[in-house]
């Protein structure tokens, strides 16, 4: 296999760690070319398992790109580069995958850096539990706790977050009473 070669085999998948890491489509299109310049550096041939080699190295800079920003705001769309739409589907249905993405976005964001790691490994790029634990260098149940916690919280930020679409409802909603009253005044 040629630099090429690697480079079209696992471009997309590093790309998409970066970006689920990092949120932003502008700095993992930085990261992912600094994970293949390492990867070119070095005797890459002899790694005998280059997916999870390159998808270490993916999580690896990105931590550490994270780590020198102090990355601890929500940041923007994440899913919107990589999932492609149905030519086939209807516009309200694109509509709301586009809205689900980026509401799944936005709380994946509110995970711990860690847990949003072992996640996006496991379910967003179809890592086994122990290829996960390899790229992250953490042992497996390890990975088992932390995608157990981070899929509790990411539950109690869906629950929070349509309480809040619920109360907003409610009250934007006048009252049966309040209408009487509007038109017994009219």
């Amino acid at each position: 296999m040629t630099d090429r070669e690697l480079f079209n085999t696992y471009n997309k998948e590093v790309y998409r760690t970066c970006l689920y890491m990092l949120g932003n489509p502008m700095d993992a299109e930085d990261i992912c070319q600094e994970v293949f310049i390492r990867a070119f550096r070095q005797d890459w041939q002899k790694i005998e398992y280059v997916r999870s080699w390159l998808l270490k190295i993916a999580v690896n800079q990105a931590n550490s790109f994270l780590r020198k920003k102090q990355f601890s705001q929500t940041k923007q769309r994440m899913l919107e580069a990589f999932y492609q739409k149905e030519t086939s589907s209807p516009v309200s249905k694109m509509i709301e995958d586009d809205e689900t993405k980026t509401e799944f976005t936005q709380l994946l964001q509110k995970l711990p850096v860690k847990m949003r790691a072992a996640i996006t490994l496991r379910y967003l790029n179809d890592l086994s539990l122990s290829e996960a634990a390899e790229v992250l260098n953490i042992p497996v149940g390890t990975v088992k706790s932390r995608l157990h916690k981070g899929l509790k919280l990411l539950y109690k930020e869906m629950k929070k977050e349509d309480g809040k679409h619920a109360r907003c409802t409610r009250e934007d909603r006048p009252s049966s009473s309040h209408h009487q009253q509007k038109e017994a005044k009219a």
